[in-house]
């Protein structure tokens, strides 16, 4: 959605963010019906008890996927090309790859879960926990039904939506890229492919390729490394630069001036107390200089 509004597509952004709202929703109630259910939210499981028996879920899962994924004819697939079609626009061809290397990663993790609870490693054929498969059921399916319903009804709306999103105008779209839709499409379906071999086949290790390859396991094991980097950058900039920079600020900046200013007071005010003994001679002495001075004053003008 940002990348799309970064290219100049404001209704690419927009639409991508209603589509989103819709499909991504149903992923997450879907894995809620679930998780509620069988009382733990690890896939396997889940897939281990029973879960593709639950056919609204299981069904509207799929859909769900699927949209994410972008494949046609559901809404994400629509919204998806439209932000695709900003990307191609622009000179640079590094941003239209990198969306492309993410339809094809987005297709691959979302059916990869679908993959996990479809063909189960060991299945225990076990009925959900005591919530039971009645009302909690149907009240939490009702809402997966409707949600799949706008996820496959929302992509066709595109033109209206486009209308209103315009203010009334509808920008006239050229037949541009045409072979787009179709790359794509190919992408997203090796993507399903991919997540199939690893996860779905019978003889299927259930192992994903980034955990057969060393450096790229570690490097999520590890979440790319960024607590070590926000450690560093705390150990670094907050506590050596940052925190020592105000340390001295406070022992040269501020102690020091409150103690320079305090010295001057008190230097001065031991100047000042020549002025007033409390002795009277003093006093007039005093007083007739500044008289003598201002007299002297008013005779050299």
């Amino acid at each position: 959605m940002i990348m799309g509004l970064a290219a100049g597509s404001l209704f690419s952004g927009a639409f991508h963010l209603i589509t989103h709202a819709g499909f991504k929703a149903l992923l997450f109630l879907c894995s809620g019906v679930w998780v509620h259910l069988y009382e733990t939210n690890d896939v396997y499981e889940i897939s281990g008890s029973g879960a593709r028996r639950l056919k609204i879920p299981m069904v509207c899962l799929v859909i769900a996927a699927a949209a994410l994924s972008g494949l046609p004819p559901l809404s994400g697939f629509f919204s998806k090309e439209a932000i695709l079609k900003g990307w191609a626009d622009l000179s640079n061809p590094l941003w239209l790859t990198a969306g492309l290397l993410g339809v094809f990663l987005t297709s691959y993790y979302a059916f990869r879960v679908v993959f996990i609870i479809l063909f189960p490693r060991r299945e225990d054929k076990k009925e959900p926990s005591h919530h039971g498969m009645g009302a909690h059921y149907w009240v939490m399916g009702g809402p997966l039904i409707i949600l799949a319903g706008w996820t496959v009804v929302l992509g066709f709306l595109e033109t209206p939506l486009r209308v209103f999103l315009s203010a009334g105008t509808a920008a006239h779209l050229e037949a541009t890229h045409a072979w787009l839709p179709y790359f794509s499409v190919a992408l997203a379906a090796s993507g399903v492919g991919m997540a199939w071999f690893e996860f779905g086949r019978r003889a299927a290790a259930q192992v994903g390729f980034v955990e057969r390859i060393g450096p790229l396991r570690e490097l999520f094991a590890q979440r790319w490394y960024l607590d070590q980097l926000y450690r560093g950058f705390v150990a670094v900039v907050i506590d050596r630069v940052l925190s020592r920079t105000c340390a001295r600020n406070e022992e040269k900046v501020i102690n020091d001036g409150i103690d320079g200013f305090c010295g001057i007071t008190l230097r001065s005010g031991r100047l000042f107390s020549l002025l007033q003994s409390g002795k009277l001679r003093y006093n007039l002495a005093v007083m007739f200089g500044a008289f003598s001075l201002v007299a002297l004053y008013f005779l050299l003008r």
